[in-house]
């Protein structure tokens, strides 16, 4: 195989959401090559275009113009329809070309679109994100890679533009599956901080005096830190975020990966069906930590 790196021309992009936009002003920044970018809303093109980047008419004119491409879309659906039809990936991709996925899918999914590449000639690489917006912005993202050593190789120095921690977890799908547990964990830490805030808050005990406390000793973790105390402690559950539905579709997937292998993650079943909880009560758009308000007094848990 050519070593991608050394043929990469221009870089293509699609979707420029909450971590798409930013990511692509680092790989403009940093990379070196000519950005080709392509979303739906014409407002992020429209900003990207004034930082440099080429706006392209469609994934097929970004395929067209670009050797590695990038996708940062929501869900497998998305990414499906990115995937499929005259003007999507399948049929528009040319031998040695690249696609990087950096959203959360279904491994199976992912599997499935890496052999009818590699029938093309082509090299689809899941590579999942993880962090925070901010984390987005500076250029500290960590990347879960599941690719061959070979293709890692290649596509690193590019990722690298926008993360600091990029891991190789092993062959196609192995990055998917990584952050589909990263978040199934999360999830599962984020409830019991809204269960320990629930009970201190009734209890007596000021909730930001409990995670910072907490947050010197053994329960410390990154969640305790960002989402305790940057939006369950304050209330602040924005919609441009993380939502509860994206929770639970990435809680699906962990669920499933489970049944596949004989597996009854109950942790993992009951912060499912919380999630499923908060949806029905009208926070699907909202950042997932909401589910705190599941816990509010009876009678408290509303959209305020």
């Amino acid at each position: 195989m050519t070593d991608p790196s050394l043929t990469t021309n221009a870089i293509g992009f699609v979707g420029l959401g909450v971590m798409g936009e930013p990511i692509c002003r680092n790989l403009l920044k940093k990379s070196g090559k000519p950005l080709v970018v392509y979303d739906l809303a014409p407002e992020p093109l429209a900003r990207l275009r004034e930082d440099g980047a080429a706006v392209a008419a469609s994934v097929a004119d970004v395929v067209s113009r670009a050797d590695v491409v990038f996708l940062c879309l929501p869900s497998a659906r998305h990414v499906r329809a990115a995937f499929e039809g005259s003007a999507g990936l399948l049929q528009n991709i040319r031998p040695n070309q690249i696609v990087i996925d950096l959203g959360t899918s279904s491994v199976e999914l992912t599997r499935d679109f890496a052999k009818q590449f590699e029938r093309r000639g082509a090299w689809w690489i899941d590579a999942p994100i993880a962090r925070t917006r901010q984390a987005a912005q500076d250029g500290t993202l960590s990347v879960m890679v599941g690719a061959s050593p070979e293709l890692f190789d290649a596509v690193e120095p590019l990722i690298r533009c926008f993360a600091t921690e990029v891991t190789l977890c092993g062959g196609t799908g192995a990055g998917q599956v990584t952050k589909i547990l990263n978040n199934m964990v999360l999830f599962q830490t984020v409830n019991a901080l809204a269960e320990a805030v629930a009970i201190a808050k009734h209890s007596g005990v000021e909730p930001k005096l409990l995670l910072d406390t907490l947050s010197k000793g053994s329960a410390d973790s990154f969640a305790l830190r960002n989402h305790g105390l940057k939006a369950i402690v304050p209330g602040d559950f924005p919609l441009r975020a993380f939502s509860t539905e994206y929770a639970l579709k990435d809680m699906s997937y962990a669920l499933e990966l489970a049944a596949q292998g004989g597996i009854q993650p109950r942790g993992a079943a009951l912060v499912h069906e919380v999630l499923q909880e908060a949806i029905d009560g009208g926070f699907g758009g909202a950042y997932f930590p909401v589910i705190a308000r599941l816990l509010d007094r009876p009678g408290s848990f509303n959209k305020e």
